[in-house]
């Protein structure tokens, strides 16, 4: 994500917003809250961003930005791309389930229209990329359905408390779903799941949301630095 902002004010906004967001919560947070952290009126806020809802979604705009980041990373260590999208829908899982402020940041995320229409967009591009051998016959409609069913299994996922069911069990049971709907072969699917469930999902989970958190201040600080040398020079 590469964004000019034209002032201080609206990079400090998007800066205590997401701090605050993975502090006490998306939904606890508000934009008294922000204005009081910044010593500012509502009013200054709300004239750079409509909504809270438009300042969630500059966290989900980083959150793309970290996911591309560390399928880069995997590709890098040998991870297969199939097997990214699996491991990265288990740490969000895990996450969700050990920890209420990141719940609280996906349920808000995918109940929120402006968020999700950018989560699938950036989503589809990446199946183009990623299944383009398995579904080489798609049209662009197909994909965007395809992740339309996929957002809906993750929300019901993130969303569903109390249920009895073990992480990993559901975790499976998502995971067939997704990788069936891009014509995945069994014995892939198969392995692909059974590597990802192999592995430390809750510790996964904790370690990948801290730093997601970092990875969101630093883009934060590195905006300002940005605007500050640009009025230097």
């Amino acid at each position: 994500m590469k964004k000019r902002y034209q002032t201080l004010t609206q990079i400090e906004i998007i800066q205590v917003a997401s701090e605050l967001f993975f502090k006490v919560g998306y939904t606890q947070t508000s934009p008294k809250m922000i204005a009081e952290e910044l010593n500012i009126s509502t009013g200054n806020i709300t004239y750079y961003f409509k909504t809270k809802e438009h300042l969630l979604l500059e966290v989900v705009q980083r959150l793309c930005d970290f996911q591309s980041k560390l399928l880069g990373i995997e590709s890098d260590m040998g991870i297969g791309t199939i097997e990214s999208i699996c491991l990265e829908f288990m740490t969000v899982a895990s996450a969700c389930e050990s920890n209420e402020i990141a719940r609280d940041f996906f349920i808000s995320t995918y109940q929120s229209e402006i968020c999700r229409d950018y989560l699938r967009d950036n989503h589809v591009e990446r199946a183009k990329h990623i299944f383009k051998n398995e579904c080489s016959n798609w049209s662009h409609d197909h994909f965007v359905q395809a992740e339309v069913l996929i957002m809906g299994i993750i929300y019901g996922i993130i969303a569903s408390r109390n249920d009895g069911l073990p992480l990993k069990t559901k975790i499976e049971g998502a995971l067939k779903l997704m990788l069936s709907l891009y014509n995945i072969n069994e014995q892939t699917k198969e392995n692909e799941i059974n590597r990802v469930l192999s592995m430390d999902c809750t510790g996964i989970g904790k370690k990948v949301l801290s730093e997601f958190v970092r990875f969101v201040d630093k883009s934060n600080e590195e905006a300002l630095d940005s605007l500050i040398h640009r009025r230097k020079v």
